[in-house]
């Protein structure tokens, strides 16, 4: 068995090394998420593929540290901390404002010569495609009907004023950065793009998500799901399988 001993540090989470893998996924939380979203899919691919979760600030273990409010940052953060990991092939996965943070690292790592292998990118609309949106300067209670809304925190931690103390600086951070963000133009990326969306989702239409075609030279596919944002939640199994397939690495549904 290979012996990979490396350090993840502060911004990668490992949660089941498969050092012998020839793939390497990396995944990014959603606006307020953590790496520890990721833990089943790490499980659920490992050994076939090793699992990467991106840790932004502020939130669970680092959440004494400050919050990150601009996507740009962020993806030249996680860049160099993926520096030491690209010795196989990297594919890219984002939910939501992830997908953007993705995309970003993306483009950054195709300058540096050293392309993902593809890039999923769900729930969330294209870089191109802008809406007016300012949750992020809204008061608290505004900002968790929103969270409500979109069903991306279980019921009971809402319920918990001191927990939503805790979470509400970095979900306001990440708001803000997805909210403020906008496309720089550049070279689309070469690199296959995956695009995937619910088809009840307030945040990102079907069309919105078609959009994201015209950031690659690549292979585009758009695959949509019956559910609303957080539709991957209940179609885990599929999509699961849809990374495997793309990948060559076996499906394990029985």
């Amino acid at each position: 068995m290979t012996d990979d001993s490396r350090e993840t540090g502060a911004w990668i989470r490992r949660f089941h090394p498969a050092p012998e893998a020839r793939d390497r996924l990396v995944c990014f939380p959603h606006a307020g998420g953590s790496a520890t979203y990721y833990f089943a899919v790490s499980r659920a691919l490992s050994p076939a593929m090793d699992v990467l979760a991106i840790q932004y600030p502020g939130r669970q273990d680092r959440r004494h540290e400050p919050c990150i409010e601009d996507i740009e940052t962020l993806a030249v953060r996680a860049v160099e901390e993926l520096a030491p990991w690209g010795d196989v092939p990297l594919t890219l996965f984002g939910h939501s404002m992830g997908a953007t943070v993705a995309f970003e690292v993306a483009r950054r790592l195709e300058a540096a010569g050293t392309p993902p292998k593809g890039v999923y990118v769900s729930g969330r609309r294209a870089p191109s495609r802008v809406r007016d949106e300012s949750v992020h300067l809204a008061d608290d209670d505004r900002l968790i009907d929103d969270i409500s809304r979109l069903r991306g925190t279980d019921s009971a931690v809402l319920g918990d004023p001191e927990i939503l103390r805790m979470i509400l600086p970095a979900i306001r951070s990440d708001y803000k950065a997805a909210e403020t963000y906008r496309y720089r133009p550049g070279p689309p990326l070469g690199s296959p793009v995956v695009a995937l969306v619910g088809d009840n989702d307030p945040q990102v239409t079907v069309a919105e998500a078609e959009s994201w075609r015209d950031h690659t030279t690549g292979p585009f596919n758009l695959k949509v799901f019956p559910g609303g944002h957080f539709f991957l939640d209940g179609h885990a199994p599929a999509i699961l399988d849809l990374i495997r397939g793309r990948l060559g690495v076996p499906s394990t549904t029985s």
